[in-house]
């Protein structure tokens, strides 16, 4: 069988310079030493990194408040937990029942610093 293949496309020959080369090969380097090397040249500190605005803390709530905050999402946390252990198989059951003790463990942690937290008004 005989199969017709497309000739490839003509393209124009572009003469080669040396010159041409040696001259972009020189600028490059002299850009590069005085990126790298120039000790004239001032060297410009990091901006100060800012904090992301979508999820920002206000920082005038008080300690008491963002505790009762946490211990209000563990919470919550828990009972999603607990929710998605009842509808996953066996198998995978005992890993959330894990994730949801370490849930309660860390609500108690939060609820013994709130009982020992003494409110200064």
């Amino acid at each position: 069988m005989f199969k017709v293949t497309p000739n490839p496309p003509e393209t124009d020959s572009i003469p080669y310079d040396a010159a041409l080369e040696a001259e972009n090969i020189k600028t490059a380097t002299e850009r590069a030493i005085n990126h790298y090397l120039d000790p004239g040249a001032q060297k410009t500190s990091k901006p100060s990194r800012k904090p992301g605005r979508i999820y920002l803390v206000n920082p005038t709530v008080d300690d008491e408040t963002l505790l009762v905050e946490a211990c209000e999402t563990l919470s919550s946390a828990s009972d999603m937990a607990r929710v998605i252990g009842d509808t996953v198989d066996p198998s995978q059951r005992k890993a959330m029942q894990i994730l949801q003790q370490v849930i309660m463990l860390s609500e108690l942690l939060v609820n013994r610093v709130l009982n020992n937290h003494h409110v200064s008004r």
